[in-house]
């Protein structure tokens, strides 16, 4: 038995090991020895390429703020492991986490001698999840992001409420396939029978895969731009104003905290689900909180301004598709401004097109590197790189420190790549 929180998260660490699995069959198997916690949750399932974090927050902050207790199970932690489940709006607690790891570690043990094999870290978290939101702490509705693609995802023992498919982009490739329809064909493994989509995802190829599964699973489809539509309106001085219909509702103005025309297909894809919520599963959440949940919505890591002398953002675009949504709101928000760039990414991630991306934009780059396993060296990341303009130091503190040296006050500095790098960051800025 585990008595302290070290032991408790290092135990759970110690799985990093076993790296990913996908399969079901552990997760399947530990479910039915708790008595089946899935079933008992009504839950949202939210999968895609990008934008899963944001589109979970804006369905948190708006059932939030009608006064709905809400759990949610995201990934990865910014600040500290507690965040990866929380419970209305807060991580939940040091003692929590030693109570569920203890429920869990007979079950991993057992698990550890039978032919399904020992499970890994994330189904450990995913267990603990679950089992915290049914038995522990019962919520009355609980949000559940996907770790990697969806149909072998561990969180995919879940019978969702609704689904919602955010995008698709070719991240992952090496797990989830090198084509768009591999990978959206992997994303739509969490479309339950019977149980409605909610999607964002835009290329024909991957609508073609996802309207193919729905009609399989008897499962109706919700696509933006066909059954709910958003129209941006404006940028304001600290996020976007746009309006929103479907069939059941028109808001002809409504405002969101974090910038980017991205964020707007994010919140609408979010208000899509909490008219279904309303519509269907007597859900009752008023304009009101509609409106000030939007407003108040916040998520760590997406184009966060963290310092303003000189101005400072991280943003954890962790792919080609992040990178160009970075980089266009860059361009729309500061082209008079001199941009320098900081970043660091994992080795299994589209580097060349990432860099790319940044070099349009970019005044000047310093590639880093971080300590994770995956991560990329510095030098790896240097040498795809065309721009002249761009430096090279595995000590990213330091980076930090002599970049904001040569800028002048009226340039930005954007700190971004993996979303693991970002963490680093963020705990390293709280301390300066």
């Amino acid at each position: 038995m585990f008595t302290t929180y070290e032991e408790a998260i290092g135990w759970i660490h110690s799985r990093l090991r076993l790296g990913i699995k996908p399969g079901l069959q552990r997760m399947e198997w530990m479910m039915e020895k708790l008595n089946h916690p899935e079933r008992r949750l009504k839950v949202i399932h939210i999968g895609g390429t990008n934008g899963k974090g944001s589109t979970l927050a804006y369905i948190h902050s708006i059932l939030e703020a009608e006064g709905i207790m809400v759990g949610t199970f995201t990934s990865p932690y910014i600040e500290q492991f507690n965040e990866r489940i929380t419970l209305g709006g807060k991580p939940i607690s040091d003692n929590d986490i030693v109570q569920l790891v203890n429920d869990i570690y007979p079950l991993a043990v057992e698990l550890e001698g039978s032919e399904l094999g020992e499970p890994s870290e994330f189904e450990i978290i995913t267990t603990m999840a679950i089992h915290y939101f049914a038995h522990i702490e019962p919520v009355d509705i609980a949000l559940f992001e996907v770790g990697l693609g969806g149909r072998l995802d561990s969180t995919n023992v879940l019978h969702p409420l609704l689904s919602i498919i955010t995008n698709i982009g070719l991240d992952h490739t090496a797990i989830l396939g090198d084509t768009i329809e591999k990978i959206a064909s992997e994303k739509a493994g969490i479309i339950k029978t019977g149980t409605p989509i909610i999607t964002g995802v835009k290329q024909d190829e991957a609508v073609a895969v996802i309207e193919k599964t729905a009609k399989e699973k008897h499962a109706k489809v919700y696509q933006a731009n066909k059954q709910f539509q958003a129209e941006h309106i404006v940028s304001t001085e600290v996020g976007e104003a746009f309006s929103f219909h479907n069939t059941f509702s028109q808001r002809d103005y409504l405002e969101i905290s974090m910038p980017g025309v991205h964020q707007v297909e994010n919140a609408s894809l979010a208000l899509m689900a909490i008219d279904f919520l309303n519509q269907y599963f007597s859900f009752v959440i008023s304009e009101e909180s509609i409106g000030k949940g939007l407003k108040s919505t916040y998520w760590p890591g997406r184009f966060e301004r963290v310092a303003t002398s000189p101005l400072t953002i991280l943003d954890g675009a962790h792919n080609e598709e992040g990178m160009t949504a970075l980089c266009n709101e860059l361009e729309k928000r500061y082209q008079d401004r001199d941009i320098y760039f900081i970043f660091a990414a994992l080795q299994d991630k589209p580097l060349q097109g990432m860099i790319q991306k940044m070099e349009d934009c970019a005044k000047a780059i310093t590639f880093v590197t971080f300590e994770f396993p995956r991560a990329a060296k510095a030098e790896e990341l240097s040498a795809i790189s065309q721009k002249h303009q761009h430096s090279v130091t595995a000590d990213w503190q330091a980076a930090i420190k002599e970049t904001k040296a040569t800028m002048r006050a009226n340039d930005v500095l954007v700190i971004t790549g993996s979303l693991y790098f970002i963490s680093e960051v963020k705990r390293f800025l709280a301390h300066q």
